[in-house]
């Protein structure tokens, strides 16, 4: 009898800890919500008065939207701000309720130092004033703040950064344009504000997730981590648990913008948005290019292969030099020196700088470096002339997420060899009115061939394929970018 008397008090202590638990977990649920909700329209009163200018009355008497872009680097002078700058004049042009807010961390600049370099980079002026809010916090975004679990520390970063920006302004339409997918959810749900984005490439991809499951060294999966079959679970656990958040993260997105056909496919899978996802294509400035005269190429003596992208290890530039040192292996001394690689890019860093100090060592190495030429930090007439005078367009990122850079060069006429992948395999060198538009290649010795093939050509050939390529490019211009976003914004602005 007092076993079983022990038992049943026993049961019955663990009875009353339950229910104590359930009303604790019920109590913190509740305090937790009450506290949420006072946080959420604390945000929106205070957020009535902040900048008063931006809710003036419009000029057609309609109710004044407001539509934030989150571009914590939108003085960079890249592709992506070119995207948002192009974004920004169309709304500005097309609806005149509309007022534009950028965030931005480049408080070393002003407002009107921003628009002037847009203006000199892209030949971009927009018709109306912007609103910049300029944050204070963006190193927490930066690569180089976290050595290790980088993708997770700059996510997390973001959030800290987002909230300075939710703290600073509230907008009525909130435009992530820098893919920074964890800053959604506090603008929708805190802020209260309709939220879209504009995503050039996924934080994380499925295509990462194989790399590392099939111990692939590259430049996001070192050679240490391949080696070990528990680095590479571990770093596999990191990399889906990270998956799962980033998609439940952008999936709070009410409208998603894409650049690409690959993006499209791996942001679908990652968010699961649905009919959400539409692609819009960058808008690329290539009437310059489009100038150059195909017909001087036909005269040329030069054969030059040029090679146009940042010195970033992303970039591979030592498949570049492997692949024209695999082509160059079948020729003569004399007949090597009839071809030549260029290699044009910008350094951002000194980390950039001491690559290309490497690069010049591996191409003496592989003793071609007669053969080939670096050019750093080019005018950009200098980089129209060697477009002009070049055979072959080159480039070897894998998985290049779009490909401004290629679509340039099949715009000034050079018959393009990119990788064959992601932006360049999907949207870019596709078959144009049946014809080719250029080649594919993914090693060296694929590479070395395509060379030798372009090198191959007649000179009808090669026209036929450059004025092919160069009609092609006219899908990626600005006015028809302008079109694709207007028509995936107006609904949001429909809805306020």
């Amino acid at each position: 009898m007092e076993l079983a008397q022990i038992i049943n008090e026993y049961l019955s202590f663990l009875s009353e800890m339950f229910w104590l638990l359930i009303l604790i977990c019920i109590f913190f649920i509740f305090v937790s919500f009450v506290l949420f909700t006072f946080i959420k329209y604390w945000i929106r009163n205070r957020a009535k008065t902040l900048l008063p200018q931006l809710r003036e009355t419009s000029a057609t008497r309609e109710k004044t939207v407001v539509v934030g872009f989150f571009h914590p680097y939108c003085n960079a002078g890249g592709g992506g701000e070119r995207v948002l700058w192009v974004a920004i004049r169309s709304l500005q042009n097309r609806y005149p309720n509309v007022k534009c807010l950028v965030y931005t961390g480049d408080f070393e600049a002003s407002g009107e130092e921003i628009l002037y370099k847009a203006r000199q980079r892209f030949n971009i002026t927009l018709p109306k004033p912007v609103e910049f809010v300029f944050l204070r916090s963006r190193n927490w975004v930066e690569a180089r703040k976290y050595p290790i679990f980088t993708l997770l520390g700059q996510s997390l970063g973001s959030v800290v950064l987002g909230w300075e920006a939710l703290m600073a302004y509230v907008p009525d339409i909130y435009i992530d344009s820098m893919g920074y997918a964890f800053t959604l959810p506090l603008f929708k749900y805190l802020g209260g504000s309709i939220v879209g984005c504009y995503v050039h490439y996924p934080t994380i991809s499925t295509d990462m997730l194989q790399r590392v499951s099939d111990r692939e060294t590259g430049f996001n999966n070192a050679s240490i981590v391949t080696r070990s079959s528990f680095l590479t679970s571990i770093k596999l656990l990191y990399y889906r648990m990270f998956a799962y958040c980033y998609g439940l993260a952008g999936s709070r997105s009410d409208t998603v913008m894409v650049n690409s056909t690959w993006t499209y496919g791996h942001i679908k899978s990652l968010w699961g948005v649905g009919d959400k996802a539409v692609i819009v294509y960058p808008p690329c400035d290539i009437s310059e290019f489009m100038k150059i005269d195909l017909t001087d190429k036909q005269n040329s003596h030069v054969q030059s292969i040029l090679s146009v992208a940042q010195f970033r290890p992303e970039k591979n530039h030592r498949l570049q030099l492997e692949g024209f040192c695999k082509f160059l292996e079948k020729y003569s001394k004399k007949e090597k020196s009839k071809y030549k690689l260029i290699l044009v890019g910008g350094c951002r860093d000194q980390k950039d700088s001491q690559r290309v100090e490497e690069l010049r060592k591996l191409a003496d190495e592989l003793n071609i470096k007669d053969y080939v030429e670096f050019k750093l930090n080019v005018s950009f007439e200098d980089l129209k002339s060697m477009m002009a005078e070049a055979t072959i367009g080159l480039h070897t990122m894998r998985d290049e997420h779009f490909g401004i850079g290629v679509v340039e060069m099949m715009a000034a006429g050079l018959v393009t060899l990119a990788h064959d992948s992601a932006g360049p395999k999907l949207d870019i060198l596709t078959p144009y009115d049946g014809q080719s538009t250029g080649y594919l290649a993914s090693d060296k010795e694929t590479y070395a061939d395509s060379m030798e093939n372009i090198f191959n050509l007649s000179q009808k050939q090669s026209l036929d394929i450059r004025e092919n390529a160069r009609k092609s490019v006219t899908r990626f211009s600005e006015s028809e970018f302008e079109q694709g976003f207007n028509s995936v914004v107006e609904p949001l602005l429909k809805l306020n």
